[in-house]
């Protein structure tokens, strides 16, 4: 493992700005894409598979099987106990990560060129036929069983819970894709052997490949890998139907300091504005300290020590959400801060100073993204995942660039709701 940590330092130093980034689309002979960036300098490659779906894919009365599925991936395969894997990964100077959403799950694989063969055999063994052996299932099942009964009593994750149910009505986003104590206590292994047929399906697979291997070595491996998994599951459910009331919601809870949660709709990905709104949030209240909502709620009032916004263009449902932590005698004024920001951002809109600022941030920091195999890997599944073309890493600061004072302050106006902007909030705030 130390090997594989040395060269993954190695790799922070190349392929470091997205110009460098040299995509090629890649189909294997039995008709999977992926997406590579041949790297030889060191050998080693990062290589990273998504599955769209996810915790949205649970069968009815069945939350948080697909969560403990992955969980059980890495538990053993055929005649190799959980031990037997790890140790067979270890000699290998592999690591695998298995991980769900809501809207997809992730392996994430790392190795060395010279043990492409056999840490790829060891791999398929996990995503083909896990053993999901009774013993490993309550092992983890206890696992995600600890975390559940932890986030009972995290301010942030029951705020989080109250919003879903709250805005998501019925749609599988209203609960957590991990589960409640009493569903996944219930979830047998045929639950868990159902899920993993449901999520890993090669019509909903997308692959990028960073490092030291070529396109034909790709295509073949990637059918070495994944052939046998099946070819299609169930339908992904709907788009959500949102409740945005414009209220503020408190649920009470034993805490010196109130979280709260508060959105509005947001945008699609692939709307024309979208560049003009992200620039927005930077604007109101996205990284560093330069926003307006970070300005007037923690720099001038000291309400909060932090706040923040982000756009969340989800497969099945698009939110302008944000949070912010204050005390419980503070948090209805911070509240009401925040009201009067959006408003005052959705009628005067942004100066021509704010949005250069915001543009010379978002440009700069975005190269920085790409400072490893690993970290190019995942932009590049998320890239194909949101359907954006290859030239996407070339044009983006460009698209960026060419947003104008007049279309963000139009886009301010017309996406800006403050009549729904609903706020959840979990502690014990006074005067709320």
């Amino acid at each position: 493992m130390r090997y594989l940590i040395a060269l993954c330092l190695v790799a922070l130093s190349t392929l470091r700005a997205a110009a460098a980034v040299d995509i090629q689309e890649v189909e294997s002979p039995n008709g999977i894409k992926a997406w590579l960036v041949e790297e030889h300098s060191i050998p080693f490659v990062a290589l990273e598979l998504r599955f769209r779906g996810g915790g949205n894919l649970d069968a009815e009365g069945k939350r948080g099987a697909t969560n403990l599925m992955m969980g059980l991936l890495e538990e053993g395969t055929g005649d190799m106990d959980a031990r037997a894997f790890a140790r067979a990964r270890d000699t290998l100077a592999a690591s695998y990560r298995f991980n769900t959403n809501a809207d997809s799950v992730s392996i994430s694989a790392r190795f060395l060129t010279e043990n492409k063969e056999e840490s790829m055999d060891l791999l398929r063994q996990a995503l083909v036929s896990p053993s999901f052996d009774e013993t490993a299932v309550e092992r983890v099942r206890q696992q995600v069983l600890t975390g559940i009964r932890s986030s009972q009593t995290d301010p942030n994750d029951i705020a989080s819970r109250a919003f879903a149910a709250q805005v998501y009505g019925d749609h599988p986003y209203a609960t957590e894709f991990e589960g409640t104590a009493e569903s996944v206590a219930a979830l047998t292994r045929d639950d868990i052997a159902q899920a993993h047929q449901n999520a890993l399906t090669l019509d909903r697979v997308y692959v990028s490949a960073v490092g030291d291997i070529t396109a034909e070595e790709l295509g073949q491996m990637l059918d070495d890998l994944l052939t046998g998994l099946p070819e299609s599951g169930p339908e992904l459910p709907g788009d959500a139907i949102l409740t945005f009331d414009g209220e503020t919601t408190v649920v009470p809870f034993e805490t010196p300091q109130s979280v709260a949660l508060f959105a509005q709709p947001g945008m699609k990905r692939d709307d024309p504005d979208y560049f003009a709104a992200y620039i927005l949030n930077q604007i109101l209240g996205g990284s560093g300290f330069d926003s307006r909502l970070m300005t007037e709620v923690r720099e001038k009032r000291g309400l909060t020590y932090g706040i923040g916004s982000y756009l969340v263009p989800r497969d099945h449902a698009e939110l302008w959400v944000g949070q912010v932590a204050s005390g419980n005698d503070r948090m209805a004024d911070a509240i009401s801060v925040v009201r009067d920001e959006w408003a005052k951002l959705a009628t005067e809109g942004v100066t021509a100073e704010e949005l250069e600022q915001a543009k010379t941030y978002l440009t700069g920091a975005y190269p920085l993204r790409f400072d490893s195999n690993a970290a190019i890997a995942r932009i590049l599944v998320g890239m194909q995942m949101d359907d954006l073309p290859v030239s996407y890493v070339e044009t983006r600061n460009d698209r960026m660039n060419a947003v104008t004072l007049e279309q963000i302050n139009r886009v301010a106006s017309e996406l800006m709701q403050p009549d729904k902007l609903t706020f959840s909030v979990v502690g014990q705030p006074a005067g709320l």
